[in-house]
């Protein structure tokens, strides 16, 4: 009987933040029902993307659902 091997691909911090951003984004994009063009033109316009990024540590532990509540939390902030 063969050992079972697989190797785990190890992400850098960036990449890890990359990834998370890229997921809110699709995420976003979904729920509103909009473009990956538009939901990313949102966030990066808005300052939700450094947001996301710099508070990378506390969110990427969030559910789908409390991580699309910040990101409208985020976005009434700034029309305001």
């Amino acid at each position: 009987m063969q050992d079972c091997k697989y190797s785990v691909m190890m992400l850098t911090k960036e990449e890890d933040k990359a990834y998370f951003l890229t997921f809110c984004i699709e995420q976003f994009k979904n729920v509103r029902g909009i473009s990956g063009r538009e939901a990313a033109e949102i966030i990066f316009s808005s300052g939700v993307a450094e947001y996301l990024v710099g508070n990378f540590e506390v969110l990427h532990t969030q559910r789908c659902q409390g991580l699309m509540e910040e990101i409208e939390e985020r976005l009434k902030k700034q029309a305001v």
